[in-house]
């Protein structure tokens, strides 16, 4: 079996980038550890995605973003605020509204029940994706012109080069030599979603607690996504709450400003770490999201950093293709890493850095903190960059996240 490029993980990042390598002309083998059904399963969970107005463009310029476009929540306008469960939020907040730059929407709420069915059906409509259900990358050999990539059937698919899009402690990278740095957070997202009573306008809220930040993200409807970190020991109590206990700690944090609220969907919590690869290439082999990059969600961005890598190596590899080059060649690969490892590096330490100023209870970084948010917030022109930088319009912007195709 032959394939240009051979992807391992079929989620969020292996499925969209399995899409735009397919509309470049470049034939993808999708290895899938889940069983077909499972994938294919798109009921009401409650996972909700803050896209940046660039993730939303690439999906447009992918052919998904009209399938989805009715079930998504512009977000309009974003309230970062301190304060403590005790004393309630700090009068010093900063508000950032889309209206402050022309583009539109900094960004949309997308739940994954609308957003992955998108993308299988986008993907079943291209001739050159093979996916191959209920297995597993166990093997990867560089050979001469390619990579010999073994499944756990003892299938051998031999290919130009192999994708790690498999998550945070990819096998690809672990394969292939490339180390990683990091550390654990002490601390778990806990992850719901929930009906309240007063609309939100399309308003976020992040707001930080010293045990960990807490987002309120709009959906649509009087419904909102929760992202709720804690310490991991608080975060194991909470999570043996039943329902009606669980929403007892949440209502104090939440506060009632939109008034009574109720948990709709399930619960989810994952731990948080910080974890970056020392490499995002090596021989025949490229890592991709959460392989690559993993950081704390204290600003939303960690799926639309994995997009921009998506958008990147793409660009990389077609431009690589129209020259007649060998899309798997190192020093063809070399150019995405260059272009994406530092724009990753500085995400990941200025998510760390929030993480560790605003998660604690420390008066005198209380006091900073609340000047801080208040200088920027009156400062239109330096607001503005920040607005600009949500949306993900800073930096060099690959093509399909200005909306263009390749």
């Amino acid at each position: 079996m032959h394939s240009d490029v051979v992807i391992a993980g079929a989620g969020l990042s292996g499925s969209t980038l399995a899409l735009a390598l397919s509309q470049v002309g470049i034939s993808v083998t999708i290895v899938d550890p889940l069983a077909q059904n499972n994938r294919a399963s798109g009921g009401f969970d409650g996972r909700g995605y803050a896209l940046a107005l660039t993730s939303q463009r690439l999906l447009y310029a992918l052919g998904v973003w009209p399938d989805v476009a009715d079930n998504a929540q512009p977000m309009l306008r974003i309230k970062v605020s301190d304060g403590s469960m005790e004393k309630g939020p700090s009068p010093f907040a900063l508000e950032f509204d889309h209206a402050e730059i022309e583009e539109g929407p900094m960004g949309y709420m997308l739940e994954d029940r609308f957003l992955r069915p998108a993308l299988l059906q986008a993907i079943s409509r291209q001739k050159n994706i093979s996916i191959i259900h209920d297995d597993t990358v166990v093997g990867q050999r560089v050979v001469p012109g390619g990579v010999e990539v073994e499944l756990a059937n003892g299938a051998v698919i031999n290919s130009r080069l192999l994708i790690g899009c498999d998550g945070r402690k990819s096998q690809v990278a672990v394969r292939a030599g490339i180390q990683r740095d990091g550390w654990e957070y002490g601390q778990t997202a806990l992850v719901c979603s929930v009906d309240h009573e007063l609309p939100h306008d399309g308003t976020a809220h992040q707001y930080f607690l010293p045990a960990g930040p807490l987002a309120i993200l709009p959906l649509p409807g009087n419904r909102s996504s929760i992202v709720w970190t804690e310490t991991n020991e608080a975060a194991v109590a909470i999570n043996q709450l039943n329902d009606a206990s669980y929403l007892k700690a949440l209502q104090p944090r939440f506060g009632d400003f939109r008034g009574k609220i109720s948990l709709t969907g399930q619960r989810f919590s994952y731990p948080l770490v910080l974890s970056m690869a020392q490499d995002f290439a090596a021989d025949r082999v490229a890592l991709v999201g959460d392989a690559a990059h993993t950081v704390h969600p204290i600003a939303g961005q960690g799926l639309n950093s994995g997009l921009k890598d998506i958008a990147t190596i793409v660009e990389v590899l077609a431009d690589a293709k129209r020259r007649g080059e060998d899309i798997g060649r190192r020093d063809v690969l070399n150019r995405y890493q260059l272009w994406r490892r530092f724009d990753a590096m500085t995400l990941a330490l200025a998510t760390d850095g929030f993480n560790r100023l605003f998660s604690n209870d420390n008066s005198i970084l209380r006091f900073g903190r609340d000047l801080g948010l208040a200088a920027v917030n009156a400062l239109p022109g330096l607001r503005r960059k920040f607005v600009r930088e949500a949306a993900g319009l800073s930096g060099d912007v690959p093509k399909l996240m200005q909306g263009r195709p390749i």
